[in-house]
């Protein structure tokens, strides 16, 4: 007869068993596991190296093609734009090497820029459309009538920039005085609309709106409003680029609402790697693509149809 101390003592043995089978078990588990996890990040570690060497030598290439273009742009670019006129326009956001380097395309194309105007946060910002709305009504030239589906802020003044700075693509003429385009752009500089220097801005045949890279295109409806603008100015003229960096064709960037609207993405050329030199030489060769009636959407991003297009001629 097994003694009550006797059993104690086997239902101790088992669990101590259990106890050790536990532990051991435990530590093999976790060397397994252990292991398994060393492989992954040394797996992990291999895929990276990859990926970085991959990404220098992408990054070698782009720099290579940038300097190939621009060191061809000349060739590719003499006499694209000649005996033509360009007025360009920037956002708020449009970075300044951009502006330097597409004014400088537009010049090795044989193109005359007539002015080069800001545009400022308030012209881009809906809580501040009525107060523009207001002043662009009150400077309409006599005689000249804006679009009627011209209602939000962009449009308004796009439409009536495109009145008095671009000219009649049927005639080639002016539609305005040089006093009452001194009043417009007055006018709405005076109310922090618009920013230029002291030399006179003068009518155009095309017009290029420069922008950024759409990091603030959501809020107040910036890029909305940028967009608007541009097929606006189309509108009155013979040709409009909008052209900025990769991020404007996201999301609520200008780019991306221009392309994602059929009637603006028929009329008005994109393009949105303005960063790298094919952008740059796009822009301009997008511009001789307009005055023959063609609109395209260049680039890298998002509903980009082409990475450029062939020379046009002038």
């Amino acid at each position: 007869m097994i003694s009550l101390r006797q059993h104690a003592v086997s239902i101790v043995g088992i669990f101590l068993a259990l106890a050790v089978g536990v532990v051991l078990g435990s530590q093999t588990l976790a060397a397994d596991l252990l292991s398994a996890l060393r492989a992954d990040k040394s797996d992990l570690r291999q895929q990276v190296d990859v990926l970085t060497e991959q990404n220098r030598r992408l990054g070698e290439q782009a720099v290579a093609a940038d300097r190939f273009i621009a060191g061809s742009s000349g060739r590719i670019l003499g006499g694209a734009l000649t005996d033509r006129s360009v007025v360009v326009f920037t956002t708020p956001d449009a970075d300044p090497g951009d502006v330097d380097a597409v004014n400088k395309a537009l010049e090795v194309a044989g193109a005359g820029v007539t002015g080069r105007i800001a545009l400022t946060e308030a012209f881009v910002d809906a809580t501040e459309g009525d107060r523009m709305r207001s002043a662009v009504t009150n400077v309409i030239p006599a005689g000249a009538q804006l679009r009627t589906g011209a209602v939000d802020q962009g449009s308004m003044a796009g439409d009536l920039l495109g009145l008095v700075l671009l000219l009649d693509p049927a005639t080639g003429q002016t539609r305005s005085t040089p006093e009452e385009l001194g009043l417009v752009l007055e006018t709405l500089r005076g109310g922090g609309f618009l920013a230029y220097g002291e030399t006179p801005v003068r009518p155009a045949q095309l017009a290029v709106v420069i922008t950024g890279n759409g990091v603030a295109a959501a809020e107040n409806g910036v890029g909305a409003n940028s967009a608007r603008f541009a097929g606006a100015l189309r509108g009155r003229g013979a040709g409009v680029v909008l052209a900025g960096r990769a991020g404007a064709a996201d999301q609520q960037g200008p780019i991306a609402v221009v392309r994602a609207d059929a009637a603006l993405a028929a009329q008005v050329s994109t393009v949105d790697n303005l960063e790298r030199e094919l952008g740059r030489v796009t822009t301009v060769l997008a511009l001789g693509e307009q005055l023959n009636g063609g609109a395209g959407r260049y680039g890298t991003g998002a509903k980009a149809t082409a990475l450029t297009l062939a020379a046009v001629p002038g």
